[in-house]
């Protein structure tokens, strides 16, 4: 690393309430119709990164019925997520209280927003009859993201892929 680049100032992460600000902000632009070109796609979730500098990356990704993610965390990154359209549904990992150690059920309509610190754990799912769209926020950028199975209220790690995108075409289950 040269001198300069040690001079260079690192760029500010952004916090929780701003990365909920900038999803819904970009949720209601979706719905005012600045993003005509989602797609749905039956294969896999379709995303589209929309917007990344130094210290966040947004995302808009599609959900039909029965699409989902594995439980995961975001490499250390925080994170928010707008639903524009649909619902979705979400199991959040609990890190404390009588409920430690369990997937928290959450169903989440058109509306909602979830913002999350970087230990978040959690999955979500298309558990409805109709597609849904998300706008995704995470600072600073995605690098990694790791994958977990649920052993008696414990998270085991199943693989860590290194990736900047938060839909990787990579499938967990081949991996353990």
């Amino acid at each position: 690393m040269s001198r300069r680049d040690q001079m260079r100032p690192r760029p500010r992460s952004r916090n929780v309430i701003e990365l909920i600000e900038f999803t819904r902000h970009v949720a209601d632009e979706v719905i005012s119709g600045k993003y005509p070109f989602i797609d749905f796609d039956a294969e896999a979730r379709w995303h589209q990164r929309i917007y990344r500098d130094a210290s966040v990356d947004v995302w808009l990704i599609s959900w039909l019925p029965t699409q989902g993610t594995q439980l995961h965390d975001h490499g250390g990154s925080a994170g928010s997520f707008t639903v524009v359209s649909g619902e979705l549904a979400e199991a959040e990992y609990v890190r404390t209280g009588a409920h430690t150690g369990e997937l928290q059920e959450l169903t989440r309509p058109a509306g909602c927003t979830v913002g999350f610190d970087a230990r978040y754990v959690h999955d979500v799912r298309n558990m409805s009859l109709a597609p849904a769209v998300s706008v995704h926020a995470y600072s600073s950028p995605l690098t990694s993201m790791t994958y977990y199975d649920l052993v008696d209220g414990a998270l085991e790690r199943v693989a860590t892929l290194a990736t900047d995108d938060p839909e990787p075409a990579f499938d967990v289950r081949a991996a353990s």
